[in-house]
């Protein structure tokens, strides 16, 4: 995917600028290297192509040996991946690798976490846009490892109606109206609601997802209960593990969470060079 292969670029010249001043002053450009790649910390790997792709920008003969595959869960103290080829490459490439493969991993780990927590309940959980600048595809790419899924991903696919456009609109009817005459009849148009005016409203305006934002759980409760299964329901804000199944048993449809992204702390892992090769 060019978007991501521009990301590696711009990784690969932020941290090696006009050279790597270190490593092409240590060690010669025709010798070859191995090394592993190790789990510090129990994790569910995400990012391994990106992390080939690294390397092999570096050194396009590179030899790259995953010992999992994307989704994997790892114990701590496992080989990830063995990779051979210039240990310039090899020395230079480590932290890019790394920095793709720890971040994209902590998301995954940590959308596992409440995959796991949700069990089989019959609730989709999702992303949201909160994610790092040019890194989305990746971010909601991990989350998909996790086990979750993606709400929108940008402004371009899909209708969602927030609470300041309702305000630009001059209400939730008005806003959906003109919305439904400009779009196509297979888009659905979601609504965002933070009380249960608001929720009778978008009802009554035909909407076909209503979001409840912040509500609490009695509130959710009730939401629920007036939808009665007219609309999709998906509910965001403030939610966290603790509460998960409280939602989950609701029975909303759809728990969006940005956390997924924006709190998910990256793992630990590291690279080892086992040995030269002559």
């Amino acid at each position: 995917m060019d978007s991501v292969k521009h990301l590696i670029d711009i990784a690969l010249k932020e941290d090696i600028g006009p050279g790597d001043i270190t490593t092409d002053n240590l060690v010669q450009s025709q010798i070859e290297g191995n090394g592993v790649i190790l789990a510090k910390e129990p994790l569910v790997i995400a990012g391994l192509d990106i992390s080939r792709q690294v390397f092999e920008c570096l050194d396009p003969q590179i030899r790259f040996r995953p010992k999992y595959t994307d989704g994997d869960p790892i114990k701590a103290g496992a080989v990830v991946l063995e990779v051979e080829g210039k240990l310039r490459a090899l020395l230079t490439g480590e932290r890019t690798a790394l920095n793709f493969l720890q971040r994209l991993s902590g998301i995954a780990t940590y959308v596992r976490s409440y995959v796991e927590r949700l069990g089989n309940k019959n609730v989709r959980l999702v992303d949201t846009r909160k994610t790092t600048p040019g890194w989305r595809v990746l971010e909601k790419y991990a989350v998909r490892v996790g086990g979750a899924y993606n709400h929108r991903m940008g402004l371009y696919d899909g209708v969602l109606i927030k609470d300041n456009h309702i305000a630009a609109c001059g209400g939730i009817r008005n806003a959906v109206t003109r919305i439904r005459d400009s779009v196509s009849h297979l888009v659905k148009i979601e609504v965002e609601v933070s009380d249960l005016p608001g929720v009778e409203e978008a009802i009554d305006a035909g909407a076909d997802i209503i979001m409840l934002d912040n509500m609490d759980i009695n509130q959710i409760k009730e939401a629920v209960a007036v939808i009665d299964k007219k609309v999709i329901v998906e509910v965001s804000g403030g939610i966290t593990e603790s509460n998960l199944l409280h939602l989950a048993n609701a029975g909303v449809d759809i728990i969006s969470i940005g956390a997924l992204t924006h709190s998910a702390k990256c793992v630990d892992l590291s690279m080892q060079i086992k040995s030269e090769i002559r």
